[in-house]
């Protein structure tokens, strides 16, 4: 079961809340009218039970069971830190 949940990577852009990280994953579509290549973001709230990630780290995260009412995902690694 745990191979297929969903697995993201993206960048922490607030570490304010407590065992609370959010995630800024982006990924790359095509305009479906013009073609031209274009950047889309979303945000995701993870839970990082250790409080370990800082605002800058590359992280991934991996869908789990609703621990809140906006957290659905947990940081499962910290791919690279930010510079300090």
């Amino acid at each position: 079961m745990r191979e297929r949940r969903k697995k993201l990577v993206g960048r922490v852009v607030s570490d304010k809340m407590d065992k609370t990280v959010v995630v800024r994953v982006e990924r790359t579509k095509r305009h479906p009218l013009y073609g031209k290549v274009i950047t889309v973001s979303k945000k995701f709230m993870a839970h990082d039970p250790k409080n370990e990630c800082r605002v800058g780290d590359l992280v991934r995260i991996i869908e789990s069971r609703p621990i809140s009412r906006r957290k659905r995902w947990v940081v499962v690694e910290i791919l690279e830190r930010a510079q300090a």
